[in-house]
């Protein structure tokens, strides 16, 4: 439990952030109320969640991060997901995503690779009472335990090239966002696979993120 300045503190911090949010380009009514329902502070180190709400991002061990807020909002908001949407995450890190995800559908599916954040994730996913979250843990990377058609899959990692298995699963009519590497950088792209199962590909804007290992 958190004193209640504390409380206070973390509540104006999150009413901070929704605004930065709004000023830079987010206007999904339900993924801001996604962000102002999910406390990050509790998905970082205690000794960082005085910076919790800042539009940076933080160390959570194991040469991992969380992503910036905005970044995991442009990521979300193109993915147009909806309640009936069925979500694969790709790298659960710190859980944070996990948790914005689980607000916004009715089941989420979030695989990872490293066993302490699988199992950090998932505790603090329990104590937020948010069971429509399955955890899946993947030591090697890839995804051969992960199963069926996904609408929606969000990749946390960037990738050299975006994984063919990843496109197995993708569902007709189903987006994809994954971090790629390009000439002048990393790029978010998202990736379209119409009804008649042609994938259209778009890049919407730069990103900054770990490895992927598959």
């Amino acid at each position: 439990m958190y004193r209640n300045d504390e409380g206070d503190r973390f509540q104006r911090a999150t009413g901070l952030m929704i605004q930065s949010l709004r000023s830079g380009g987010i206007y999904s009514t339900s993924l801001l109320q996604a962000f102002a329902s999910i406390p990050r502070h509790l998905f970082v180190s205690e000794a960082l969640r005085y910076r919790a709400y800042e539009d940076t991002s933080l160390p959570i061990g194991f040469g991992q991060t969380i992503s910036r807020p905005s970044t995991i909002a442009r990521m979300l908001q193109v993915c147009d997901i909806r309640s009936s949407s069925r979500v694969l995450e790709v790298g659960t890190g710190s859980g944070y995503q996990a948790a914005l995800l689980s607000v916004l559908c009715d089941r989420v599916v979030t695989c990872e690779r490293i066993h302490d954040l699988y199992t950090r994730a998932r505790q603090v996913l329990f104590q937020l009472g948010l069971n429509n979250v399955q955890c899946v843990y993947n030591d090697n990377g890839g995804f051969d335990n992960v199963h069926g058609e996904y609408d929606v899959i969000v990749v946390a990692a960037v990738a050299e090239a975006t994984p063919p298995s990843l496109f197995e699963l993708m569902a007709p009519g189903g987006v994809m966002v994954v971090p790629v590497h390009s000439e002048s950088g990393q790029v978010l792209r998202r990736y379209a696979r119409e009804e008649s199962g042609r994938v259209i590909e778009e890049d919407i804007g730069d990103a900054n993120f770990v490895p992927l290992v598959v």
